[in-house]
């Protein structure tokens, strides 16, 4: 009888992450949520789309004597198969300028050069575009989350367009359609996940991240009055957690707030309002149109870290790293440490509450590509992307990802993690 959620997160020695496995991290649960079987899916192989297995707990291959290929944890090695482009902004006008590096001036395209390979012998195929659409015919997927977001639907899109154009062929949409399929792929921008309001564009620091109001209990109606209608939801988030804001619950009441500098009132740091924000959309995801529940498939994708060195993002600090970072060269903050662990909490635990549902409980993957994602300093636009200060007042972009590139790689893991 297991007592307790054991996060099948392997030991991140290679950029020093918090351990689940190392260090036999426990989450736990009440005796009845422990009796349901109650569990996080980190999906190695799952079958093909369709009725939604019942939640099951994964555990490492030696606990349940089969093998298990676990994508998550290895390293980045050169692609031979790489000197061909999977995709450029000509044959793809999907791609937005942000993330357009080639376009915009970027001298090399080593970045390109690298596959995630995962550890313990075993290999992450690329998406393969034809059989992904054959797989998910008549299908959606919605990505839910900010900018980042935006980055992992467009690289989607640009992969799957070598198989069949999308309509409308263009950056504009937020949403596109593969007609000879069925099959549809959308973006829902929320930053915060949850309802939020800009209440001082200047913000307490001065520096333009402005000061916001999150009303942590209330899911963003933009994503979530549409997501019900979306088979699988992809929720990410992080980097907006940052900027000043305060927090309130269901009844507007004042909770505390994140680097607001106001008198009396308690500072709680993002940690308070990420694990709320994602409590909130986690549950929301599962729970849209209830009739749609039992075929649903929500996955959390974990924060991918930034990379600036030689100063902050308003500082002079920049990304100009041409390779991937080695195992043990990069090590993400303790923030970033805390974020992902917030992220994981509390996907374990919305997926304890789905397992209390049986057959009718939405299916709760994790998408864990934080170590994939720190070792890629090299991945990023830095200068050679659009810019438009009046929008994006970030000189140096060291957050989001040059596509094609790193980004290409989470979408292997979606592809493994659905229909492998």
């Amino acid at each position: 009888m297991l007592t307790y959620i054991q996060i099948v997160v392997m030991k991140f020695h290679e950029v020093k992450l918090p351990s689940v496995a190392q260090h036999s991290l426990r989450y736990v649960l009440p005796a009845a949520a422990a009796a349901t079987v109650a569990c996080v899916l980190v999906l190695a192989a799952v079958g093909m789309p369709g009725r939604v297995p019942p939640l099951r707990l994964l555990m490492p291959p030696e606990a349940t004597n089969t093998t298990v290929c676990y994508v998550f944890k290895g390293e980045w090695v050169p692609d031979p198969a790489a000197r061909e482009l999977p995709y450029t902004s000509e044959s793809c006008p999907v791609i937005h300028g942000h993330y357009d590096c080639m376009r915009y001036g970027r001298p090399d395209v080593g970045y390109v050069g690298w596959r995630w390979r995962p550890d313990g012998g075993c290999e992450l195929q690329r998406l393969d575009a034809a059989w992904f659409l054959a797989a998910m015919r008549g299908r959606s997927v919605a990505f839910v989350g900010d900018s980042l977001a935006r980055n992992q639907m467009q690289s989607l899109v640009c992969l799957l367009s070598r198989a069949e154009r999308p309509a409308p062929w263009t950056n504009g949409s937020y949403v596109y359609r593969f007609e000879r399929h069925g099959f549809t792929v959308a973006a829902f921008w929320s930053p915060f996940l949850v309802r939020a309001v800009e209440t001082d564009p200047d913000g307490p620091t001065g520096n333009g991240a402005g000061l916001w109001s999150l009303h942590l209990d209330e899911p963003d109606a933009d994503w979530a009055a549409h997501v019900g209608t979306f088979d699988y939801v992809v929720v990410s988030g992080g980097s907006w957690f940052y900027r000043p804001s305060m927090f309130y619950d269901r009844g507007g009441r004042l909770v505390g707030c994140n680097n607001c500098q106001v008198p009396n009132v308690t500072d709680l740091t993002l940690r308070y309002s990420l694990r709320m924000a994602f409590r909130s959309a986690l549950r929301a995801a599962a729970a849209a149109a209830p009739d749609r529940r039992a075929t649903r498939t929500v996955i959390l994708r974990t924060i991918s870290p930034s990379h600036y060195e030689n100063g902050t993002w308003n500082e002079h600090g920049d990304c100009l790293r041409t390779r991937p970072a080695r195992r043990g060269e990069w090590e993400i903050n303790a923030l970033e440490k805390d974020m992902r662990r917030i992220q994981v909490e509390e996907l374990a635990a919305a997926a304890a509450a789905e397992a209390k549902r049986g057959e009718a409980a939405a299916r709760m993957l994790l998408m864990d590509a934080t170590e994939a994602m720190a070792q890629r300093p090299d991945a990023h636009p830095s200068k050679y992307r659009l810019w438009q200060p009046d929008k994006f007042k970030v000189s140096r972009d060291c957050v989001h990802w040059c596509m094609p590139g790193a980004m290409d790689a989470c979408n292997d893991m979606l592809s493994h993690m659905l229909i492998e």
